[in-house]
């Protein structure tokens, strides 16, 4: 449980981070980089917008890659889900119910008539 914790932890800041790239990104209609930063120079980076690609990609496999290995650290060793091993391992209780008296022998009275 504490590992796929970590995980958690670790895709919702890169979720973070890679929503911050995106939005840093310049589009065909100036972005918010054009808004803040104005022309190609962004903290001294001389190439932002490769800068930016690439750390969009990085920051996307990342997502990718701790996605994965967060679905493998909660799988045990059969391949199926927590849900499914609980359903299977307790079968579901059979209810008992009193069976109807059945009317087999006639009264002695009705069948004098």
């Amino acid at each position: 449980m504490i590992p796929f914790t970590i995980f958690l932890a670790l895709i919702v800041i890169v979720c973070f981070l890679l929503i911050l790239v995106i939005m840093v990104q310049n589009p065909k209609s100036g972005g918010l980089s054009s808004a803040f930063g104005g022309g190609g120079q962004m903290g001294g980076v001389q190439k932002t917008t490769d800068f930016l690609e690439k750390s969009t990609w990085y920051l996307g496999g990342a997502l990718i890659l701790l996605i994965l290995l967060s679905t493998l650290s909660t799988s045990n060793g059969n391949g199926g889900s927590k849900i499914v091993d609980d359903a299977v391992s307790k079968p579901a209780p059979v209810p008992t119910t009193s069976a109807p008296a059945s009317p087999t022998a006639k009264p002695a009275a009705d069948s004098a008539k």
